[in-house]
């Protein structure tokens, strides 16, 4: 059989006619009013991408095939929790994240059971302990387990307001850390979710992520950091968000490039909040599939799924079940697992992925040179920018330019649920003394929500 290109008899066709044929068939309307959008980021999109409309950016190095499913698992009871991960593990479960609320004096009763070769676990930690890392670092190597527990003093502050006990003292035990658990995976984390549940633009999202791993990069010892794992939310413009994740890696690889390190970027993503409903709740089902097929496509090396309720139920069997399922279908049944890198050579892609790179660059650069993050977060900047895209976003909802199915549109006005709210969904304010203003995550839908539930 010949092995001559089906295209060799067809001449190759430029950027440019291209161009002159759309031009030709809009019958004067002009090109960029017309088929170019501009995104909330600031970033044109055009109607078709040819090879040579971009530069090449350097290869990302990940594997799409790779990734893991995860759940969460909180630690109240160290034995029911250990029953429930089990459970998952059962059920298809590949990773395990358990947030700990408070020390544990040992693990044995957490993990008795569980296949430590081949399940990955990551322990998040309300608290910062040095000791509680020797107990992980000796329990590792005793059973040659991954695992990872994720430290982020600046998220807590930026979150809570306050350090743990104050900067001095956490960047100390951090890296004491650093030393303690030089046999665990990683030891640090960096929350992108943070700022994409508050309303962040994707492009501060990735600046702003950028700029807080910097200040640990010149806080702590770099010879120790080995791996900085990346919590992210993704949220339903898919390929924005499956070029977030890889302007991300670009980013990083960067970064330790001009610190003449090497340090694993290690991704774990989850659905956003920001765009979750409690009326309509089942379309919540369509935004989580989405949302996984752009982490996944987008290189994330584990991905926790929320289930369609988990913002007015507590957690129960059949919400759980459907969410895991939903990876379980994506990995299984839908090829998600087989190839390594599915968007390369995708030219809306790549190209979208160097303009958020780019942009996102610019803005970490000027963060910089203004002081770092967090001199920018205590002047209360970082908080203000994100409000100002917050409020832009909403006003976007609110105004019919965008919408959510059920809530701005379609609305199902004999949908009741009242009844139905087992957990407080919206935002909870509490009065505490801070240091300085907080990054307070809230959905969109909320305001229109509590309109409704006060008149059912």
């Amino acid at each position: 059989m010949s092995k001559t290109s089906l295209f060799e008899n067809f001449e190759p066709t430029s950027e440019k006619q291209w161009k002159q044929r759309i031009q030709f068939e809009l019958q004067g309307k002009d090109f960029n009013d017309t088929l170019v959008w501009k995104s909330l980021d600031g970033i044109d999109v055009k109607p078709f991408y040819h090879s040579n409309s971009f530069s090449k950016s350097p290869k990302i190095e990940y594997n799409s095939s790779e990734w893991k499913i995860g759940d969460t698992v909180f630690v109240n009871s160290v034995e029911k929790s250990n029953l429930h991960a089990l459970n998952l593990i059962e059920n298809g479960i590949e990773t395990l994240y358990f947030i700990i609320p408070k020390e544990l004096k040992s693990l044995e009763s957490l993990l008795v059971n569980i296949d430590l070769s081949i399940i990955t676990i990551y322990f998040e930690t309300l608290f910062i302990s040095d000791d509680f890392t020797r107990i992980l670092q000796q329990y590792s190597h005793n059973k040659n387990s991954i695992f990872y527990i994720l430290n982020d003093p600046i998220r807590q502050l930026s979150k809570s307001g306050n350090w743990f006990e104050n900067i001095k003292s956490d960047i100390k035990n951090l890296n004491k850390i650093l030393v303690s658990g030089n046999n665990l995976k990683g030891v640090i984390s960096v929350d992108l979710g943070l700022f994409q549940n508050a309303g962040s633009s994707i492009i501060q999202q990735l600046a702003y992520t950028l700029s807080q791993a910097n200040e640990y990069l010149n806080l702590l010892d770099l010879k120790l950091i080995k791996s900085i794992v990346f919590k992210v939310s993704v949220g339903s413009n898919y390929f924005f968000e499956i070029s977030k994740l890889q302007a991300l890696r670009l980013l990083w690889q960067s970064l330790t490039k001009e610190y003449g390190v090497s340090i694993n970027c290690h991704i774990i993503t989850q659905p956003t909040r920001r765009n979750k409903t409690i009326y309509d709740y089942n379309t919540n089902m369509m935004r989580t599939t989405t949302e996984c097929m752009s982490a996944i496509l987008g290189s994330s090396d584990t991905i926790i799924n929320s289930a369609y309720d988990s913002l007015y139920h507590k957690n129960n069997e059949f919400g759980d079940r459907l969410s895991r399922n939903q990876l379980l279908i994506l990995k299984n049944e839908s090829y998600f697992d087989v190839v390594s890198n599915p968007t390369e050579g995708v030219y809306f892609i790549e190209s979208l992925t160097n303009s958020l790179a780019q942009k996102a660059l610019n803005l970490f650069k000027n963060i910089e040179k203004e002081g770092g993050y967090l001199k920018l977060l205590k002047k209360g900047v970082i908080q203000q920018k994100i409000k100002s895209h917050a409020i832009q976003e909403q006003l976007s909802y609110d105004e019919g330019s965008e919408g959510l199915l059920g809530t701005h549109f379609q609305q199902n006005f004999d949908e009741i649920m009242k009844n139905q709210l087992e957990l407080y969904p919206f935002l909870k304010q509490k009065v505490r003394k801070t240091i300085l203003e907080p990054i307070i995550p809230k959905r969109i839908a909320e305001e229109l929500e509590i309109k409704r539930l006060n008149n059912e």
